[in-house]
C-alpha cells in the first residue's frame, strides 16, 4: 500500500494492545530512570570521567525515545495517527537513533573497558575525555544523518475503516517502498548500527574474560565488578538489539522478495517483528543498569541521596550536604570561631581508602 492508494484496513487490534501495554510500562519506567540518571550524571558527578560521558549521551538517547513514546501510546490506543505526517516521520526516526545509538554508545564503553583492562599504557592517550566527547559527536552525526532517510519512508498512509478514512503511522509499508527503499536502507543500517558493535563488543568481552579470568591470578573486588558489567552489556544486546535485527533482516527480505515464502510465513514474522519491537525498546530501561554496575559514583550516589549524603568514590568516603548556615544538631560554634573540614567515616565497603573527607570536595564519578 503506498501513500497515495486508499484501500480496506487490516486488523491489527491485538497487535495494537500489546503495542499500548508495552509502550506504556517503557514510557514510566524509562522516563523515571533516565531522568534520574541525567540528574546524577550532571549534576553530582560532574562527567569527570571517560566512560561516565558515554553513559551521560547513553541516557540521553534513552531519554530521547521516551519522550516520544506517548505519540504512539495515543496511537495504538486510538488506532489511527492524528498528528500529521512530520510527528509520524520523526517519531519512527527517534526509534533508529536510540535503537542504533544504543548500539554504538554502549560498543565505546566496552571500547573504554578493553583498552584499560587489556592494553591500559599502550592505549591510555585514547582514554581521554576529549577523545570520548569527539567519539559521542561522531555517533550523534551518524545516526542523525541515518535517520534522514528513515524519515523519509516513514510517511502517513490511509485506508479505510467502518466506511470512513483513517490515518496509520509506524505500518502498512508496501511491498514497492520495501524494494526500492527500505531493504537498502535496512541493510546498511543493520551492518553499521548492529552488525558492528555487536562483532566489537563481543570480541572485547571475550578478550577482558580471558584477561580477568586467568587462572593463576586472584579475583578483586574491581575485577568482579568489571566482569559483572560486561554480563550486563552482553545481555542487553542479546535481549533487545539481537531478536528485533535478526527478524527485520527476515522480514526485509521477504517483503522485498529476495525470499519467496507464503502469507502465513509472512504473518508469523511479521508478528515476531512486532514483539521484538518491544524488546527492543526496553534498551531505554535496561541501560541503567549499566550506570549500576559499571560506576561506583552512580550506585552509591543513588542509595544515599534520600539521606542527603553523596558518595565520592574516588576517596570512597560518604559526603554529607549541609546546607549553608546549619550545622550539626548538638553542634555549638561560638561566633567568629575558626572552623575546620569535617572528617567523615569512610564506606565501609571501601576499608582500604583514606577517611579524611573535606565537606567542599567535588563528587567525581568513578570507573570500574
Amino acid at each position: 500500500m503506498s501513500g497515495t492508494n486508499v484501500t480496506m484496513c487490516k486488523d491489527h487490534s491485538a497487535s495494537h494492545r500489546l503495542h499500548l501495554v508495552g509502550y506504556s510500562l517503557i514510557f514510566t519506567a524509562g522516563l523515571l530512570l533516565n531522568v534520574a540518571a541525567l540528574w546524577i550524571f550532571l549534576y553530582y558527578l560532574k562527567l569527570k570521567s571517560v566512560v561516565s560521558i558515554y553513559m551521560l549521551n547513553l541516557a540521553a538517547s534513552d531519554l530521547l525515545f521516551t519522550i516520544s513514546l506517548p505519540f504512539r501510546i495515543y496511537y495504538y490506543s486510538m488506532g489511527e495517527w492524528p498528528f500529521g505526517t512530520i510527528p509520524c516521520q520523526i517519531s519512527g526516526s527517534v526509534f533508529q537513533i536510540n535503537m542504533y545509538g544504543s548500539c554504538l554508545f554502549l560498543m565505546c564503553i566496552n571500547l573504554d573497558r578493553f583498552v584499560a583492562i587489556v592494553y591500559p599504557l599502550r592505549w591510555r592517550h585514547f582514554r581521554r575525555p576529549k577523545v570520548a566527547r569527539l567519539l559521542c559527536l561522531v555517533v550523534w552525526v551518524l545516526i542523525l544523518m541515518g535517520s534522514v532517510p528513515v524519515a523519509g519512508v516513514h510517511k502517513t498512509t490511509s485506508c479505510v475503516k467502518e466506511n470512513r478514512t483513517i490515518t496509520l503511522c509506524f505500518e502498512s509499508f508496501s511491498d514497492g517502498l520495501w524494494q526500492k527503499g527500505l531493504f537498502p536502507l535496512v541493510i546498511l543500517a543493520e551492518i553499521l548500527g548492529f552488525l558492528l558493535p555487536l562483532t566489537s563488543v563481543s570480541f572485547c568481552s571475550v578478550r577482558m574474560f580471558q584477561n580477568l579470568c586467568q587462572a593463576d591470578r586472584k579475583q578483586n573486588l574491581r575485577q568482579q565488578k568489571t566482569i559483572r558489567m560486561l554480563v550486563v552489556n552482553l545481555v542487553i544486546f542479546i535481549i533487545c538489539f539481537v531478536p528485533y535485527n535478526i527478524i527485520l533482516a527476515v522480514y526485509g527480505m521477504i517483503k522485498a522478495h529476495v525470499i519467496k515464502t507464503g502469507s502465513p510465513t509472512r504473518d508469523s514474522v511479521r508478528q515476531a517483528l512486532v514483539v521484538t519491537v518491544l524488546l527492543a525498546s526496553m534498551n531505554c530501561t535496561l541501560d541503567p543498569l549499566i550506570y549500576y554496575f559499571n560506576t561506583e559514583g552512580f550506585r552509591n550516589t543513588l542509595k544515599k541521596l534520600r539521606k542527603g549524603q553523596a558518595w565520592d568514590s574516588e576517596t570512597g568516603t560518604i559526603q554529607t550536604r549541609i546546607m549553608e548556615g546549619r550545622t550539626y544538631k548538638g553542634a555549638h560554634t561560638k561566633p567568629g570561631a575558626k572552623q575546620f573540614p569535617v572528617q567523615i567515616r569512610p564506606y565501609e565497603d571501601s576499608p582500604f581508602v583514606s577517611p579524611k573527607m573535606f565537606l567542599n570536595s567535588p563528587i567525581e564519578d568513578s570507573e570500574i
